[in-house]
């Protein structure tokens, strides 16, 4: 499969008259964001500027004040470091209220902390495509944000290759290599054995070995 048989596929979910979630669930380091961004970017080069848009769970990380008041600084990206009722709430606001600009959070790899209205869902989206590594999770919050979704499409990425990219990452957020491998198995790893165990609740199954997708976040 390509990233236009992709977002062809994306697209046929999204209901003519109305606004459709499509969200991607997988383990850190999956390439989560970075399909995210190219069927967007596909379904608006074959549809139109506005016709989709894009909405990251990553914009409802809780602040790094409240990570450290519940003693989850150490955890940060754990599902309890997210205001899932948040991302909730903001899923049914972007699935009800068609008439005006919806904005959206997200996450600043440099500030290392949420910012606001970073991506904008405006009235003439059909398609919104969330992405989150808890988004099938059957627990309380991520199953109310679920009953939003259209379908949960789950990304599969061979764990050595998604340790190299979250190495990465952590490197490039300041740590050196020997924090950063710390982080990656101390929280990262569990984190993505969770979200792994959400597998079977997804609608469809995309593998990534092989895609050619633009540099992104992951």
């Amino acid at each position: 499969m390509t990233i236009t048989a992709w977002a062809a596929d994306a697209w046929a979910l999204a209901a003519a008259d109305g606004r459709t979630l499509l969200g991607l669930a997988g383990p850190p380091g999956a390439g989560k964001s970075t399909l995210a961004r190219a069927l967007v970017a596909e379904v608006r080069r074959q549809h139109g500027a506005g016709s989709a848009a894009y909405l990251p769970l990553d914009g409802f990380h809780l602040s790094n004040a409240q990570l450290e008041r519940l003693g989850l600084t150490d955890r940060k990206g754990s599902a309890p470091s997210f205001d899932v009722w948040g991302y909730a709430d903001l899923l049914r606001r972007v699935t009800q209220e068609r008439g005006r600009d919806v904005y959206v959070p997200d996450y600043d790899r440099t500030l290392h902390e949420p910012v606001a209205a970073r991506h904008l869902v405006p009235p003439s989206a059909r398609l919104v495509v969330t992405e989150g590594n808890y988004l099938a999770c059957d627990e309380p919050g991520w199953r109310d944000a679920r009953r939003y979704l259209a379908e949960v499409w789950y990304l599969e990425t061979p764990d050595e290759l998604r340790q190299d990219r979250l190495l990465e990452r952590q490197m490039t957020g300041g740590r050196d290599a020997a924090a950063a491998r710390a982080w990656v198995q101390g929280n990262d790893g569990p984190n993505g054995e969770q979200v792994k165990a959400s597998r079977r609740q997804c609608d469809r199954i995309l593998a990534t070995v092989g895609l050619d997708m633009p540099n992104g976040r992951y």
